[in-house]
């Protein structure tokens, strides 16, 4: 049986997505073995960010200010407001250099299996910042999975019934693809949604 603070480690460790036993066990093991200073240095970081980070006020990603960087930028154009899951997908868009609207970070989707509804996902925090009177258009940037459908139908119905005009990412057959290793739903919807 292995000692108190290494079985600590690797439970630790294991609540990082995607990593089982055996890869906490392999980091810890690393860590403790080879790389002390990377391990001082990851857990200094890690407090520093639990204690530093919260909710930004207007579009509730992560920030250390009362408003994050995106939402504070004068050059950002205030009629446009994309939602998002989480602020990994906001951290995709603003790499992708091709959107320069505001955002709302939900910090989930509806998944009443898990018991989240409408209201675990700061809808109300939504329904305020979209009708703020500066945002004309809200985009829809849910994941295309059933629950991101979910979400982005359920926050559909709730902003247009506010007069607003709500748009969804588009998709279909990813650019370089070959089709015939496309999954049969994407390629059904790049069919409905030709242009």
């Amino acid at each position: 049986m292995a000692e108190p603070a290494l079985e600590g480690l690797i439970d630790a460790l294991q609540r990082l997505p995607g990593v089982g036993r055996k890869s906490a066990q392999r980091m810890a093991f690393h860590l403790l073995q080879h790389d002390r200073p990377g391990a001082q240095a990851l857990a200094g970081a890690l407090q520093h960010a639990v204690d530093a980070m919260h909710h930004c006020a207007r579009c509730h990603t992560f920030t250390e200010a009362e408003v994050c960087a995106t939402c504070g930028d004068p050059e950002r154009d205030p009629r446009l407001l994309c939602v998002v899951e989480t602020p990994a997908d906001q951290a995709a868009l603003e790499r992708s250099g091709s959107y320069r609207g505001h955002y709302y970070v939900l910090m989930g989707r509806l998944s009443p299996l898990d018991g989240i509804g409408v209201e675990a996902l700061q809808a109300r925090g939504l329904l305020a910042r979209a009708t703020d009177g500066d945002v004309q258009e809200v985009i829809l940037a849910t994941s295309f999975t059933a629950e991101g459908e979910a979400t982005a139908h359920a926050l559909s119905e709730a902003l247009r019934a506010r007069g607003l005009r709500v748009t969804r990412l588009a998709r279909g057959v990813p650019a370089g693809s070959e089709l015939e290793y496309v999954d049969l739903g994407t390629i059904a919807y790049a069919l409905v949604d030709r242009r």
